[in-house]
């Protein structure tokens, strides 16, 4: 009976979509999660998240010291300390909130492994290698993984190290093909420090006056930050699920999970 039962919610497990099977007992979890330890990632030259209990005179909201539930404050970054997913409000005078501008959370997207070029100090990701790498797809979403894809990327401490980043041509070419998320395992799509041009965030959400938001700038469009895909992931088609904590922020903390496609013959 309980193999019955077990197969049964397997079976419930199975989505039909565009003429794909998905498996969704078998996601592929590509967040970073947040820690109050070192070994989470950090960005922007800010300190490690903190996660404590919250104390009121004589109490303690952890229950090894008495309490009857452990009940803790987390004081942490959403752009600084782990997986993100940020609208254009993160760059304009007027608040837009992630809560808001997504409204959608499936999205078929393309993963593409890309190695940065170097360009005198810096490593940069082109128009070129991302137009090469779509091969003339154009999914909903796209999902850089860079190269070499090292796992010090789930804990580095990206400050003062100049990371790699996307060319303002890369990210109009992907405006341009009508991708509306971008997902990358880096701290920003832009240069560290770039004068506060924040060419590629501009050019990819269309903000042409971050004071004065133009009628054509994408509410609707997203950029996640800080994700790790890990080698046994292959490069191509999946089935996005960008989930957001609802947050009334230009960010949140996110989970973004993929979802392998089989053909339905």
């Amino acid at each position: 009976m309980r193999n019955t039962l077990r197969a049964l919610r397997l079976k419930k497990m199975k989505a039909t979509i565009n003429n794909f099977n998905i498996d969704l007992s078998k996601p592929i979890d590509i967040s970073l999660p947040l820690s109050n330890t070192d070994a989470n990632p950090i960005a922007w030259y800010i300190e490690k998240p903190v996660i404590e209990p919250v104390t009121f005179d004589n109490w303690i909201g952890k229950v090894s010291e008495g309490s009857s539930t452990n009940f803790n404050n987390i004081f942490f970054n959403p752009h600084g300390h782990g997986t993100h997913t940020e609208c254009l409000g993160h760059i304009t005078t007027a608040f837009y909130s992630i809560n808001q501008c997504l409204k959608q959370f499936f999205f078929m997207a393309e993963l593409v492994s890309v190695q940065p070029e170097k360009r005198n100090e810096d490593f940069v990701i082109t128009k070129n290698q991302i137009e090469k790498s779509l091969n003339g797809k154009t999914p909903e979403a796209i999902i850089i993984r860079t190269i070499p894809n090292l796992t010090d990327k789930k804990s580095k401490n990206y400050s003062h190290t100049n990371p790699p980043y996307l060319l303002e041509e890369a990210a109009v070419f992907i405006r341009e093909i009508g991708i509306k998320h971008l997902l990358i395992d880096l701290p920003s799509v832009d240069r560290e420090e770039d004068e506060g041009k924040l060419l590629a965030h501009k050019a990819f959400w269309n903000v042409k006056n971050t004071t004065k938001l133009n009628e054509d700038a994408r509410l609707d469009c997203t950029i996640t930050e800080l994700i790790y895909v890990d080698d046994s992931v292959l490069d191509g088609t999946y089935l996005l699920n960008l989930q957001i904590a609802s947050f009334e922020n230009d960010a949140s903390p996110s989970k973004p999970i993929l979802y392998s496609l089989e053909t339905n013959h």
